[in-house]
């Protein structure tokens, strides 16, 4: 897995609950400390989910900019932030993982499909929430849907 876009520095665990609107602002958050947006990248990451929510089931949400924000991408990444009591998204629809991306070109296509394949199975999403250390998260997202 690129390091350079998922690494242990882009996973916080352990996040108290919190709105969706304070879950998104923390992974983008992450993702301008850590180097991969400009802070306006966030807005549209709020912006995204009042269009369409970002919750795609199975306990987790992937937020990420309208295309419109793409240009304040510095680089490619991925942050995860887990909520081991849930945020609601509205509609029913609580998130164990928050998954903020910033996707320039092509690179992260591959860890965001590694992420899909894993998040698919319930007892997977199951071992993130319940992940006590940020290297076990890379490991189950690496092993996909083996």
């Amino acid at each position: 897995m690129n390091k350079e876009i998922l690494n242990e520095n882009n996973i916080v665990l352990d996040v108290p609950s919190e709105s969706k609107i304070q879950a998104i602002e923390r992974v983008g958050n992450l993702l301008f400390k850590n180097g991969y947006v400009e802070k306006e990248y966030i807005e549209g990451m709020k912006k995204r989910e009042e269009d369409v929510t970002t919750y795609i089931g199975n306990g987790i949400a992937i937020p990420h900019g309208v295309s419109e924000y793409v240009k304040y991408i510095k680089k490619s990444g991925i942050v995860i932030a887990q909520y081991p009591k849930g945020v609601d998204f509205g509609d029913g629809n609580i998130a164990y993982i928050v998954i903020g991306i910033a996707g320039k070109g092509d690179e992260h296509l591959e860890i965001l499909s590694k992420i899909a394949l894993t998040c698919q199975y319930e007892e997977n999403v199951e071992k993130l929430k319940k992940a006590r250390a940020k290297q076990e998260i890379i490991e189950i997202l690496q092993k996909g849907d083996e």
